[in-house]
């Protein structure tokens, strides 16, 4: 089995791979300071209460935050007894060409999502993630990854705007009811959603027009769905894109 990883900004994933299926998907707050030791006691305790029995063979990480590789490093090493595939690193190959600037270091997740949207949907994709930050990665007709956009992501926005704001409350993200907002919180909520919506489309167009084509739009991310209902915006959505890319990407490897 495989057990893939994605650490971001916000939250690490943990999710198992039987070579047909995930069998869980397991979440965690990103914290560097946490040891091999804590991520197994941790990660073992809920697989025993779902009653999964993983036989771990393999792992393969990407991470948007260096410090935490080494520590998941030592726990694939310690507990699975094996090296993890670390994207980004020079012996992990890609299945797909990197075309941008010399000297640009893109992203993990963003390679990532770049091959799993080329390998489940075909080329000339826009994959927009909704995470710490919005991103939007453009794929090409052969599955080369050739830039993209990045936005501040809702959360960071509405707690930017609170925090510099000081008679403007903490509120969560949803859709209201009606755009024009009769007390604060409607206000701001009307304004962070549709302004997202509109940041969406918006961006989205432009990159079609630049490319002079049509593309694919693929979401990801918690959000998504929330934002679908604004606006027809996405082509698909698929939450485990990340997961899914991180399968093709091992399984790559392993062929080379």
């Amino acid at each position: 089995m495989l057990l893939a990883i994605d650490c971001g900004n916000t939250n690490t994933v943990f999710s198992i791979w039987d070579g047909e299926k995930f069998l869980c998907t397991l979440r965690t707050s990103t914290e560097h300071q946490r040891t091999a030791d804590q991520y197994f006691v941790w990660f073992s305790t809920l697989l025993a209460h779902f009653g999964i029995k993983a036989d771990i063979s393999s792992v393969v990480i990407s991470s948007t935050v260096p410090r935490v590789v080494f520590n998941l490093r030592v726990f694939s090493d310690r507990y699975f007894n094996c090296r993890p595939l670390v994207v980004g690193k020079p012996e992990c190959r890609l299945p797909v060409d990197v075309r941008v600037d010399a000297g640009t270091q893109v992203g993990p997740d963003r390679l990532v999502n770049t091959v799993a949207g080329y390998d489940l949907y075909g080329g000339d994709l826009i994959v927009v993630d909704f995470g710490t930050a919005t991103t939007f990665d453009v794929v090409a007709s052969d599955g080369a990854y050739i830039g993209g956009v990045i936005a501040p992501g809702v959360n960071l926005s509405l707690q930017a705007l609170h925090e510099a704001a000081a008679a403007l409350p903490h509120v969560d993200i949803t859709k209201p009811e009606r755009v024009i907002g009769t007390n604060t919180v409607d206000c701001m909520q009307s304004g962070v959603f549709w302004g997202y919506v509109g940041l969406i489309n918006g961006i989205c167009d432009r990159i079609k027009a630049e490319r002079g084509r049509a593309m694919k739009v693929v979401a990801t991310g918690g959000l998504a769905p929330l934002f679908q209902q604004g606006h027809a915006i996405f082509d698909v959505f698929r939450d485990d894109l990340t997961m899914h890319g991180l399968t093709v990407i091992d399984a790559y490897n392993k062929e080379g």
